[in-house]
Order: structure tokens, then sequence, then C-alpha cells
């Protein structure tokens, strides 16, 4: 594989997912965000630590220009980050996804790296909006996040390993023995400390489009690697030079 080529269309690839992560955040995320925001304003303006004032709202304008125009950068890196993560597993599991377009393989990883880094977490520990939870907890509420993440991805490269090695129907076990697994350790992992005490029409919204915009980004990497895996083919570049 020229390493260069594959490089380039890895972090391409990750970079434009990440741009329509951020615009799809903008779009569907963001109204929650300002809604749950404005919640906090008010909170603030009753406990006397903020005053409703003009020059609050043209600070608290300025910031969420800012913030929100930075969201899209956020992604971008966000993006890239993850994608080459995708790329180097497509580059070494590509011959054990199923057969016929690039697409359709990078597809089928992204649907298994989408639940197992995604989905099954986001499941056990769901995404709230940012003036919900305890201050105080943040860090152990993180730390059970990516610990959960670090477990059920390695899991499912071990009974990947385990699939490879098994033959036939007997191939099922490996699914059937990462499902076990993960049941187990969903479980056992305690659930978030904090209590929801906002409304919960808004916290399921976000959460709602939470997902819809990750899962947007998993499909839009999956779809431009492929594409561009098909088109430009590092492997067949690197037998024609060697034939």
């Amino acid at each position: 594989m020229k390493p260069s080529l594959f490089l380039a269309l890895v972090l391409l690839s990750g970079f434009s997912a990440g741009i329509i992560h951020g615009l799809t955040n903008l779009v569907i995320v963001e109204p929650f965000l300002d809604s749950s925001i404005a919640i906090e304003n008010q909170n603030l303006f009753a406990s006397g630590e903020a005053e409703d004032t003009p020059s609050f709202w043209i600070e608290y304008d300025a910031y969420r220009t800012w913030q929100k125009g930075g969201q899209v950068l956020a992604g971008a890196i966000l993006g890239t980050s993850i994608g080459a993560l995708f790329g180097i597993v497509f580059a070494y599991s590509r011959n054990a996804l199923p057969t016929g377009h690039s697409v359709r393989k990078t597809l089928t990883l992204a649907s298994i790296m989408w639940a197992t880094l995604f989905l099954i977490p986001f499941l056990k520990y769901p995404a709230n909006p940012p003036t919900v939870g305890d201050p105080e907890t943040i860090v152990l509420r993180s730390a059970m996040y990516l610990g959960f993440i670090a477990l059920s991805g390695f899991g499912a490269l071990g009974f990947y390993k385990v699939y490879k090695k098994l033959l036939g129907k007997k191939k099922i076990l490996a699914f059937a023995g990462y499902a076990v697994y993960i049941t187990v350790i969903f479980v056992l992992m305690p659930p978030n400390p904090d209590e929801i005490t906002a409304s919960m029409e808004l916290v399921n919204g976000f959460r709602s489009m939470s997902l819809v915009a990750v899962t947007v980004f998993w499909v839009a990497n999956a779809i431009i690697l492929g594409a561009l895996w098909q088109k430009y083919n590092p492997d067949k570049k690197l037998e024609t030079k060697i034939n």
C-alpha cells in the first residue's frame, strides 16, 4: 500500500465527515443547547449570580456566536482523528469484510465501530445538555464513559480474533460471546451519579439529535472513504507497480 495515498484518503474523508458532523450539530443539536443555556441563565438571574442587563446579553451573544462557529472547526478536528482510526482499522480488516464495492466494506465496518464505540456506550451513559449534571462529577462521568468505550472496543477486537479462528456456523459463537460480555459489562458498570432535574423533553430531544448527528458522521465517513478507496485504490496501484 502506498502510505502517502492512504494517508491522504483517510485524512480527507475524516476531515470532510467532521465538517458534515459540525454543520449537522449546528442545525439539529444547537437549538437544544440554546434552550438549555437559557434555563441556566434564568437560574443565574434568580440566584443573583448574574444580572439581566444589556451588557450581559451582548457578551452572551458574542460568546455563543464564537462557540457555534468553532463547532464546525472542532468537528473537523475530531473527525480527522476518528477518521484516522477508522482508516487504519479498515486497512487491516478490509479483506475480512464483505466482498464487493469499497463503500459496502466501509459501511459494514462503520456499522460495527458505531455500535461498539458509540451506540452501546451511549445507551449506558446517554449524552446530556451541558447544564445537566454536577460539575464536580464531570471527571468521574468522563472516566466511566471512556472506560466503557475501551471495554466495548477491546472486547469487540478480542471476539473478532475469536471469529477468525472459528469455522462455518461456529462463527456465530463469537457474536454470542460478545453479546454476553457486553451485557455483563453494561450491568456491572456504575450508573450515572447525577440526578436529572431538567425537563425530560429537553434532555431526550438533545439525546436523540446527538445520536443522529454522530450517526451522520459515521455514515459520511464510511461513504467518503469507500468512494475514494474505490477510485484511487492504493492496493491496485501497488499491484500494478509490482507487476
